[in-house]
């Protein structure tokens, strides 16, 4: 089970690196929650596709240059239902900032669909890019 869990973490964030915000959808069970650490503009807990797309996605595609975060995966570690997500990303604000953010997120996986994901970066960054 966890080489399959880590199968579908991979594809999800490969599916985000080439632009393909539909493919990462797919990935993601209907109420999925997604939990950002820290005091800034996306911090708590957004529930369910639609307030993920509205209240991230839609906001990071506004403000990014091209198709957004391109996502390097440097390592994953399973156990069970959860897979650990190291990750490096690179992209750039249509203001000129670089947002360069290193990523650790801790993913739940069950039935072959990700229904959880607490996020942990740089809040920092979050700010001096997005406000």
């Amino acid at each position: 089970m966890s080489n399959a869990n880590k199968k579908v973490v991979r594809d999800a964030y490969t599916a985000i690196s080439s632009g393909d915000a539909e493919g990462f959808f797919d990935r993601l069970s209907d109420d999925v929650e997604w939990y950002f650490i820290g005091s800034h503009r996306f911090s708590g807990t957004m529930k369910g596709k639609e307030q993920i797309e509205n209240d991230l996605f839609s906001v990071l595609g506004d403000q990014l240059e091209g198709t957004g975060i391109s996502l390097e995966i440097k390592q994953l570690i399973a156990e069970g239902d959860k897979v650990v997500a190291e990750m490096q990303g690179t992209s750039r604000s249509v203001s000129g900032k670089d947002y360069n953010n290193t990523y650790n997120i801790i993913l739940t996986v069950k039935n072959g669909l990700i229904t959880e994901m607490r996020e942990y970066l740089d809040t920092e960054l979050i700010t001096e890019v997005f406000g």
